[in-house]
């Protein structure tokens, strides 16, 4: 696929808020391991391919379990590698994308709110939305994957 535009260059305030969004939602999740997984789960629902490379390698970089990675689309049939708050944050993560006739079921945000205090749980459903929109804006953009490089950690 050819890529149709840098749609960040294109739109510089786009990204300014859409980053902002995203960075007041990462700031109330204090597990940063969860974080990655939840946007690495989104963005393979959505096929963005350049947010997948860089939530896997972002994932990598902190020390992420490479099979942990490899199961997270099968996360519910791999409870030994996820904990229950984990499986939860990841139901959630794909109803809230998916967003199966038009709602998020009640079981599954009562799974989420049985392990998330709702401060986070609504911290978590905004990244699950910014996550969203970046995947949005990527695939529209065909920005292509596998040229990320994650940022040294300090």
């Amino acid at each position: 696929m050819t890529t149709r535009m840098n749609i960040f260059k294109a739109a510089p305030e786009v990204y300014k808020t859409v980053l902002a969004f995203n960075q007041a939602a990462v700031k109330g999740i204090s597990d940063e391991k969860l974080v990655h997984l939840v946007l690495l789960r989104a963005s393979q629902i959505n096929r963005c391919a350049y947010c997948i490379d860089m939530h896997t390698k972002d994932a990598l970089n902190i020390g992420e379990d490479p099979v942990r990675i490899s199961l997270v689309p099968a996360f519910d049939e791999a409870e030994e590698h996820f904990t229950d708050k984990e499986r939860a944050a990841l139901a959630l993560t794909e109803a809230v994308t998916v967003l199966t006739d038009g709602f998020v079921p009640d079981a599954v945000y009562e799974r989420a709110a049985a392990h998330f205090d709702e401060a986070e749980l609504g911290h978590l459903i905004g990244l699950i939305a910014a996550i969203n929109v970046w995947n949005r804006l990527n695939v529209a953009a065909r920005t292509p994957g596998g040229h990320y490089k994650p940022q040294p950690r300090a």
